[in-house]
């Protein structure tokens, strides 16, 4: 007997830049060969997940607008030991963005954050403030330094403005890399292209999945290339990551589903 998978999405979400259907079209087009599926609304994951062998959270829009629920959702699953795709042992953005303050205060190389001392972040001609539990730019400003030192950042970080070169993407299935994408453009976060990581690209992004506590899933390392050329963490998105696959050839696509289909198969087995 197939295993039963219900595809949690919001087929009509208006993402700036991202296509959540057809995405989500695509894939479950293909994961239908490997599982019996049905998809749903996030709004009714918690009362069907109990008929389906696991839950696989994909392009669910910002837990922001549906916090009461997903919390819901999340202890839910987690009393049941529910098989959710992907894994919510997760330490990033599934919980928050207060990893990217820890990540900063241990040294590793994200954006300098803080949540309590403007005084740690380095000179920069601006500064941005967002709140830990958000997505999109929800909440997002920007302000001076002067205007910094007088907030309270209470649920909120604080970010020096970077001058970045590019944004690129590490996209993951589990632990391994299976593509990356770039947006030349600034200013154009979702015109991406095609990116070919060198050695030390993908041992940054590594770096981070490893620090994760997640066995199976998928994760979307987000980074900036600064003026000097080095890489900084923007995002470690571990929830619901848009994966662009209508921008890989039609290789990358097959073998990202192969790989998605396995590390279910995997998780099922646990």
């Amino acid at each position: 007997m197939r295993a039963k998978i219900l595809y949690v999405t919001d087929l009509t979400y208006p993402a700036n830049g991202r296509r959540y259907g057809d995405e989500d079209a695509y894939l479950t087009r293909q994961l239908r060969e490997h599982f019996d599926l049905a998809l749903c609304h996030p709004l009714d994951a918690t009362a069907l997940m109990d008929s389906f062998d696991a839950v696989v959270v994909r392009n669910s829009g910002p837990v922001i607008h549906q916090q009461t629920e997903y919390d819901e959702f999340r202890a839910a699953a987690i009393a049941q030991g529910t098989r959710v795709f992907t894994q919510l042992t997760g330490k990033a953005d599934m919980i928050g963005k207060q990893y990217l303050v820890d990540l900063s205060d241990a040294g590793y190389p994200v954006i300098p954050t803080t949540d309590s001392d403007p005084a740690k972040l380095p000179e920069a001609i601006s500064y941005v403030v967002k709140p830990k539990l958000g997505s999109d730019s929800i909440g997002l400003r920007k302000v001076s330094r002067d205007e910094l030192t007088h907030l309270s950042l209470d649920g909120q970080l604080a970010q020096p403005l970077i001058d970045f070169r590019y944004e690129v993407s590490f996209y993951f299935i589990d632990r391994d890399l299976q593509y990356a994408l770039y947006a030349p453009d600034p200013a154009k976060r979702w015109e991406l292209e095609r990116y070919e990581p060198t050695d030390d690209d993908r041992a940054f992004a590594q770096r981070f999945v490893d620090w994760n506590t997640i066995d199976h899933g998928i994760q979307r390392v987000d980074a900036c290339r600064t003026a000097a050329g080095e890489l900084l963490l923007v995002e470690l998105e571990d929830l619901n990551p848009f994966l662009s696959l209508e921008l890989t050839d039609d290789t990358t696509r097959s073998r990202f589903v192969t790989r998605m289909a396995k590390s279910l198969t995997d998780l099922l087995a646990l």
